[in-house]
């Protein structure tokens, strides 16, 4: 949340299935804030959903939480209210290398490309198994907060010339009629694939390429751009949000 508002995004919409007490008092405080708009998605109520994207490996009456049904319905909720919707995870951050912020990219993509309404971003794997050496972003405040620090992440697996990177997307919501998680099924206008070195996906996860060695790993410390206002902010939020303690 706290990079995205670095990056000039001005509202996030969560859909909200069930959550722990700290999340919820997290999640109230960027609602408060204004910021964050909360959808409750008691889906399980009314349909069985399935626990994963695969059919043939997970059952159910609905395909991975209503993974498909949210981003529709955050397209049409969002069509006339935002210029731009981001349909990506909430450990995927649609990250500029080229431009200071999401504003200045869109209005250079638009401007180079002003017939495209699906812009096509490309994710990149940043393992959470290998840690950033000196440990400088260790943060010793942080170690009753569950999570992951990004910046102790800042490895990036290399591209693989066989494999296709999957993508998430940058949307006018306004020529959208339909979309899937990876691409759009139905929408008017053209669709770009953004370049990595211009916009990439930055994903903390376990690695998909495990074999690899850390001197293997390209270094990419795009998010340290942002430190001298992230750690504050971040503070900020846990302490308003009563899971940090403001020192004494």
């Amino acid at each position: 949340m706290e990079i995205y508002k670095l990056l000039g995004v001005q509202q996030v919409v969560i859909y909200n299935t069930s959550c722990g007490s700290d999340l919820e008092k997290l999640l109230h405080h960027y609602e408060k804030e204004g910021i964050l708009e909360i959808v409750p998605w008691p889906i399980d109520r009314f349909l069985k959903p399935s626990a994963g994207w695969n059919a043939l490996l997970h059952s159910g009456e609905l395909q991975y939480y209503g993974q498909l049904v949210t981003l529709n319905e955050c397209i049409y909720r969002q069509m006339y209210q935002s210029k731009y919707v981001l349909l990506n995870d909430i450990d995927e951050i649609i990250f500029p290398y080229k431009y200071a912020n999401l504003a200045l990219l869109m209005d250079a993509l638009q401007k180079d490309h002003n017939d495209v309404n699906v812009f096509l971003i490309e994710n990149h794997i940043f393992p959470k198994t290998q840690f950033e050496e000196t440990g400088k972003f260790r943060r010793p405040e942080w170690k009753s907060i569950p999570g992951i620090n990004i910046m102790e992440h800042v490895y990036r697996e290399p591209d693989r010339k066989n494999v296709f990177n999957p993508t998430k997307m940058i949307v006018n919501p306004r020529n959208m009629l339909q979309t899937s998680v990876h691409s759009s099924l139905n929408h008017f206008g053209n669709v770009f694939h953004v370049p990595p070195d211009v916009c990439r996906i930055v994903h903390v996860r376990t690695p998909l390429q495990g074999n690899l060695k850390k001197e293997q790993l390209l270094v990419d410390t795009r998010v340290w751009d942002f430190e001298k206002e992230l750690i504050p902010n971040v503070n900020r939020a846990l302490q308003l949000s009563g899971l940090l303690k403001p020192p004494e």
